[in-house]
């Protein structure tokens, strides 16, 4: 048996007998993998976004450049304010915007002077973030692209000379 409709009016042989249009396919299709399911579960969920956050913020604590934009004397709020918003960019829970609304990145960072180098210290700890989870290779290079946008998408002013 054969099925019209095939590129270039080619007819298709049906190992089945029956049209390849009528099949059903059964178990994973080829165009989804696994590995775009959902990255935040892919990636080991809230364990894995609490060790960025962790390790991103004690680099955070000792930098004389960054430390001073985080108005809270304990930096806790603000590893808080991360975590909840990377879980949900990520496919995690919706508490950001449970929370917080809209995170609306470029207005909320607004009030702070983001300069290239400070861009550049605070992807030098992000870095050093990412690279404590040791994430498979695919995982880590789609984790460290939207970082590196963001980072360079906060900048608002130029460095001082």
């Amino acid at each position: 048996m054969t099925t019209p409709g095939s590129p270039e009016g080619i007819p298709i042989p049906s190992r089945f007998g029956e049209p390849l249009a009528k099949l059903t396919p059964v178990g994973p299709r080829f165009d989804q993998p696994a590995y775009t399911d959902n990255f935040y579960e892919a990636v080991g969920g809230h364990p894995t976004f609490v060790q960025l956050v962790d390790v991103f913020y004690d680099g955070i604590a000792g930098d004389e450049l960054l430390r001073p934009m985080y108005p809270e004397e304990d930096l806790g709020p603000a590893k808080e304010r991360l975590l909840m918003f990377l879980e949900q960019y990520w496919g995690g829970p919706k508490t950001y915007g449970d929370q917080r609304g809209h995170p609306r990145l470029r207005m909320r960072h607004m009030p702070f002077t983001v300069s290239p180098r400070a861009r550049d210290h605070w992807l030098t700890h992000m870095r050093a973030a990412v690279d404590s989870l040791d994430l498979a290779p695919l995982h880590e290079a789609t984790l460290w692209d939207y970082l590196e946008r963001a980072a360079h998408s906060m900048v608002n002013s130029a460095d001082k000379r």
